[in-house]
């Protein structure tokens, strides 16, 4: 089966401006399926986007799987920036007969994106499709460190039928599925007020990462070693305040601010790990003037500025491009080592893997940040030392 079975050609007539676009602007800049579907081997394209127009799984936000066309209609009137695009825009996957073939069709296509070396970008129904995107994974054998951007943790109770994941409980499928190709999960924006109390024992008794909104409310850089590891992520339009983007049934007064999901965006284009990334739940019918529309595309567009900006400085060699820290523990149990890149100095910690783990590597590089290397040097382990440790028994 082609790829092309899976899509609806775009029509660019949709978003076109009566007096087209300009040489400098996206419009004019990206690829497009229109008649003929692309020859996605010709190593023509970095980033593919695709629509998903399927919201049967979004819990209170039906209108939903309209999200593509109005994002499209926003983002092609953008100007290219410091970079030149390669960039495909492969239309819409049209919903299935059943949720169940969306799904499959969303998972096959990012899978199929993944091997060609173009990283999909995703633009919602649901978030719920989440899962399809993970599913993605298990074809590829990939162990999958996923980051949420999201207000809430998505693990309430499934309905009795529990055949189809929804928006609202698509996490306890991601958790349960087997294979298990997850290997950690974080949350970055929860609050409080919408979280079951249970939920967050559950994240610490898995050793997974939940950081509230109110962590980054004056340093958005916090973000950016957790997003660093990721290598897929799911953007839930409700994670921004409504005053900013309005264009979702559950929006809240509370949430990030539009130049700070802009940011988290860009960190997540920057990261040379990351291999996909959905935006899920923006919903057209709920939208004033546009606003939400524009926000969406200006955050693709800050991701794609971040990834033509990767620094590819993941410590591997030469060893000339890294500085090595070392940090002794108070109690004398153990010696911490951390690299810090000359390139962008971002910060790695080693974490050594428990005897006959791994009998490939000796340790696993986690992001983090200057604080944890402080943190040793007072004599005491960071938390996210501990916490990986325990992911790797």
């Amino acid at each position: 089966m082609s790829l092309s079975d899976f899509f609806s050609p775009v029509n660019p007539d949709r978003f076109t401006p009566k007096q087209g676009f300009y040489t400098s602007q996206l419009g004019l800049k990206a690829g497009f399926f229109t008649d003929k579907f692309p020859d996605l081997g010709e190593k023509k394209y970095d980033i593919a986007i695709f629509g998903v127009q399927d919201d049967r799984a979004a819990v209170n936000n039906e209108g939903c799987a309209l999200a593509p066309d109005y994002f499209r209609s926003q983002f092609y009137s953008l100007n290219e920036g410091p970079f030149i695009s390669r960039i495909i825009d492969l239309g819409n996957i049209k919903a299935g007969a059943s949720i169940s073939d969306t799904y499959v069709a969303v998972k096959t296509v990012v899978a199929e994106l993944i091997k060609l070396d173009i990283l999909p970008v995703i633009i919602g129904g649901g978030q719920d499709l989440t899962y399809a995107q993970y599913l993605a994974y298990e074809s590829l054998e990939q162990k999958v460190d996923l980051v949420v951007v999201d207000s809430k943790f998505d693990l309430d109770e499934e309905d009795e039928e529990g055949l189809a994941a929804k928006s609202d409980t698509y996490l306890n499928k991601i958790l349960l599925h087997q294979p298990n190709y997850l290997f950690n999960f974080s949350n970055i924006g929860y609050q409080t007020y919408f979280v079951n109390q249970d939920s967050l024992k559950v994240m610490s008794k898995l050793y997974f990462d939940a950081h509230r909104l109110g962590e980054f409310a004056s340093d958005i850089t916090l973000t950016e070693p957790i997003i660093r590891n990721a290598s897929m992520i799911s953007f839930d339009i409700s994670a921004i305040r409504s005053s900013d983007a309005g264009a979702n049934a559950n929006a809240s007064p509370n949430g990030f601010y539009g130049e700070q999901a802009c940011a988290i965006t860009r960190y997540a284009g920057m990261s040379d790990k990351l291999t996909s990334i959905g935006f899920y739940e923006f919903n057209p019918a709920f939208d004033q003037n546009g606003q939400t529309a524009m926000l969406l595309a200006q955050m693709v567009w800050y991701f794609i500025e971040g990834y033509y900006n990767r620094k590819k400085d993941f410590p591997l060699s030469p060893k000339s491009q890294y500085l090595i820290y070392r940090a002794s523990l108070n109690d004398g149990s153990a010696e911490m080592l951390f690299v810090k890149s000359k390139k962008s100095d971002r910060w790695w910690m080693q974490v050594p893997y428990p005897t006959g783990i791994s009998k490939n590597e000796r340790y696993h590089l986690v992001p983090c940040r200057y604080d944890d290397y402080t943190t040793a040097v007072n004599g005491e382990m960071p938390d996210l030392w501990w916490r990986t440790f325990q992911k790797l028994l």
